[in-house]
């Protein structure tokens, strides 16, 4: 089944898929994980989508590694 990124519930165990969004809904999620200096840019949009297999918990920790 194909996730909803505009609506489902996000946790740190979504899977981020072919089918990943940078919606709202994932930037609300980000915001919360990681404080209200979230910002998605390209090179970190980039990283979310190269193929390699990861979660949510993955792309808050990288996000916060980078920061």
């Amino acid at each position: 089944m194909k996730l909803d990124w505009h609506s489902s519930v996000l946790t740190r165990t979504t899977i981020v898929d072919q089918n990943y969004k940078n919606t709202q809904n994932v930037r609300r999620f980000m915001v919360e994980q990681c404080g209200e200096g979230f910002r998605f840019d390209r090179d970190f949009m980039a990283w979310i989508r190269n193929g390699t297999a990861k979660n949510l918990g993955d792309v808050v920790d990288e996000w916060k590694r980078r920061h």
